[in-house]
Protein backbone atom coordinates (compact mmCIF):
# COMPACT_ATOMS: atom_id res chain seq x y z
CA UNK A 1 0.00 0.00 0.00
CA UNK A 2 1.34 3.53 -1.13
CA UNK A 3 1.65 6.24 1.73
CA UNK A 4 0.29 9.74 1.06
CA UNK A 5 2.79 12.39 1.40
CA UNK A 6 0.09 14.57 3.04
CA UNK A 7 0.17 11.90 5.45
CA UNK A 8 4.06 11.78 6.20
CA UNK A 9 4.61 15.09 5.93
CA UNK A 10 2.12 15.82 8.67
CA UNK A 11 4.23 12.55 10.94
CA UNK A 12 1.17 11.15 11.49
CA UNK A 13 2.41 7.36 10.83
CA UNK A 14 2.74 5.16 14.08
CA UNK A 15 5.89 4.61 15.74
CA UNK A 16 7.29 1.55 15.39
CA UNK A 17 6.10 0.92 11.70
CA UNK A 18 6.11 -3.08 10.52
CA UNK A 19 9.50 -3.86 8.66
CA UNK A 20 7.17 -5.32 6.00
CA UNK A 21 5.14 -1.47 5.98
CA UNK A 22 8.74 0.33 4.78
CA UNK A 23 9.20 1.46 1.17
CA UNK A 24 12.48 1.51 -0.01
CA UNK A 25 13.93 4.50 0.42
CA UNK A 26 12.20 5.66 3.45
CA UNK A 27 13.93 8.19 6.09
CA UNK A 28 13.86 6.80 9.22
CA UNK A 29 13.67 9.01 12.15
CA UNK A 30 15.11 7.43 15.42
CA UNK A 31 13.87 9.35 18.74
CA UNK A 32 17.32 9.13 20.91
CA UNK A 33 17.89 11.27 24.12
CA UNK A 34 18.13 14.62 23.30
CA UNK A 35 18.33 14.40 19.72
CA UNK A 36 16.98 12.65 16.44
CA UNK A 37 19.31 9.60 14.42
CA UNK A 38 17.87 9.56 10.68
CA UNK A 39 18.97 6.75 8.51
CA UNK A 40 17.62 5.51 5.36
CA UNK A 41 15.94 2.07 3.98
CA UNK A 42 17.61 -0.37 1.68
CA UNK A 43 15.59 -3.31 1.95
CA UNK A 44 15.17 -6.63 3.88
CA UNK A 45 15.38 -4.92 7.49
CA UNK A 46 18.42 -2.93 6.31
CA UNK A 47 19.20 0.55 6.61
CA UNK A 48 21.99 2.61 5.54
CA UNK A 49 23.42 5.25 8.11
CA UNK A 50 26.25 7.60 9.42
CA UNK A 51 27.47 5.74 12.10
CA UNK A 52 31.22 6.09 14.36
CA UNK A 53 34.08 4.69 13.26
CA UNK A 54 33.57 2.13 15.49
CA UNK A 55 32.93 -1.81 14.66
CA UNK A 56 30.05 -1.86 17.65
CA UNK A 57 26.61 -2.51 15.81
CA UNK A 58 24.01 -0.32 16.10
CA UNK A 59 25.95 2.47 17.41
CA UNK A 60 23.81 3.65 20.35
CA UNK A 61 25.53 7.34 20.48
CA UNK A 62 26.24 7.50 16.59
CA UNK A 63 25.58 10.88 16.37
CA UNK A 64 27.58 11.91 19.58
CA UNK A 65 30.98 10.01 18.95
CA UNK A 66 30.77 11.07 15.41
CA UNK A 67 30.43 14.79 16.92
CA UNK A 68 33.37 14.36 19.27
CA UNK A 69 35.76 12.56 16.09
CA UNK A 70 34.59 14.90 13.09
CA UNK A 71 34.24 11.66 11.03
CA UNK A 72 31.46 9.16 10.23
CA UNK A 73 31.01 5.60 8.25
CA UNK A 74 28.38 5.12 6.24
CA UNK A 75 27.24 1.45 7.38
CA UNK A 76 24.49 -0.62 6.64
CA UNK A 77 23.00 -2.68 9.63
CA UNK A 78 19.46 -4.43 10.49
CA UNK A 79 17.12 -1.41 11.56
CA UNK A 80 16.03 -3.07 14.66
CA UNK A 81 20.10 -3.07 15.49
CA UNK A 82 20.36 0.29 15.15
CA UNK A 83 17.07 1.47 16.69
CA UNK A 84 17.80 -0.60 19.91
CA UNK A 85 15.12 0.29 22.50
CA UNK A 86 14.50 3.74 21.20
CA UNK A 87 11.47 4.60 19.17
CA UNK A 88 11.27 4.92 15.26
CA UNK A 89 8.54 6.36 12.81
CA UNK A 90 9.18 7.05 8.75
CA UNK A 91 9.36 10.24 8.03
CA UNK A 92 9.60 11.50 4.62
CA UNK A 93 8.48 15.42 5.35
CA UNK A 94 10.16 17.25 2.28
CA UNK A 95 7.93 14.87 -0.08
CA UNK A 96 5.57 17.85 -0.79
CA UNK A 97 8.42 20.18 -1.28
CA UNK A 98 11.23 18.38 -3.02
CA UNK A 99 10.44 14.86 -5.23
CA UNK A 100 12.32 11.71 -4.02
CA UNK A 101 14.38 10.57 -6.12
CA UNK A 102 13.37 6.70 -7.54
CA UNK A 103 13.57 4.24 -5.02
CA UNK A 104 16.23 2.12 -6.52
CA UNK A 105 18.39 5.45 -7.54
CA UNK A 106 18.59 5.76 -3.69
CA UNK A 107 19.27 2.52 -3.25
CA UNK A 108 22.18 2.27 -5.29
CA UNK A 109 23.69 5.92 -4.25
CA UNK A 110 23.37 4.29 -0.48
CA UNK A 111 25.16 1.33 -0.77
CA UNK A 112 27.59 2.64 -3.04
CA UNK A 113 28.51 5.07 0.12
CA UNK A 114 28.82 1.76 2.40
CA UNK A 115 32.37 1.36 4.50
CA UNK A 116 33.10 4.91 3.36
CA UNK A 117 34.66 7.11 5.96
CA UNK A 118 32.79 10.92 5.89
CA UNK A 119 33.37 14.57 7.51
CA UNK A 120 30.86 14.59 10.39
CA UNK A 121 29.62 18.32 11.60
CA UNK A 122 26.51 18.98 13.01
CA UNK A 123 25.64 22.33 11.60
CA UNK A 124 26.10 21.25 8.01
CA UNK A 125 26.77 17.21 7.41
CA UNK A 126 25.24 15.09 9.73
CA UNK A 127 22.75 11.66 9.76
CA UNK A 128 19.56 13.71 8.50
CA UNK A 129 21.76 15.95 6.14
CA UNK A 130 23.56 12.63 4.70
CA UNK A 131 19.66 11.05 4.07
CA UNK A 132 18.04 13.87 3.18
CA UNK A 133 20.63 14.09 0.21
CA UNK A 134 20.47 10.55 -0.78
CA UNK A 135 16.19 10.91 -0.95
CA UNK A 136 15.94 14.28 -2.65
CA UNK A 137 18.92 15.22 -4.20
CA UNK A 138 19.28 17.84 -1.18
CA UNK A 139 20.82 17.90 1.88
CA UNK A 140 18.76 19.36 4.60
CA UNK A 141 18.49 18.94 8.30
CA UNK A 142 15.73 20.74 10.22
CA UNK A 143 17.08 19.59 13.74
CA UNK A 144 19.95 21.97 13.16
CA UNK A 145 17.62 25.21 11.40
CA UNK A 146 14.95 24.88 14.74
CA UNK A 147 18.32 24.62 16.85
CA UNK A 148 19.68 27.45 15.88
CA UNK A 149 15.99 29.46 15.36
CA UNK A 150 15.73 28.56 19.18
CA UNK A 151 19.69 29.92 19.83
CA UNK A 152 18.81 32.93 17.58
CA UNK A 153 15.39 33.92 19.55
CA UNK A 154 17.08 32.71 22.79
CA UNK A 155 19.70 35.76 22.07
CA UNK A 156 17.30 37.86 21.16
CA UNK A 157 15.26 37.58 24.03
CA UNK A 158 17.99 38.50 26.36
CA UNK A 159 19.22 40.97 24.47
CA UNK A 160 16.42 42.53 24.94
CA UNK A 161 16.06 41.69 28.57
CA UNK A 162 19.94 43.49 29.02
CA UNK A 163 18.08 46.94 26.76
CA UNK A 164 15.49 47.22 29.36
CA UNK A 165 17.72 47.27 32.15
CA UNK A 166 19.79 49.43 30.53
CA UNK A 167 17.03 52.06 30.13
CA UNK A 168 15.61 51.05 33.41
CA UNK A 169 19.17 52.10 35.04
CA UNK A 170 19.18 55.43 33.16
CA UNK A 171 15.84 56.19 34.53
CA UNK A 172 16.69 55.72 38.17
CA UNK A 173 19.71 57.90 37.68
CA UNK A 174 17.74 60.30 35.64
CA UNK A 175 15.21 60.27 38.54
CA UNK A 176 17.85 61.09 41.50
Amino acid sequence: MKRSPKTEARGTLKTFPAIAELELGDLIEIFRFGYQHWVIYVGDGYVVHLAPPSDIPGAGFASLMSTLTNKAMVKKERLLDVVGRHRYRVNNKHDRKFPPLPAGKIVQAAEQLVGQEMLYRVTSENCEHFVTELRYGVAKSDQVRDVLVGVSVAGLGLAALGLLGVAVQRRRRQNQ
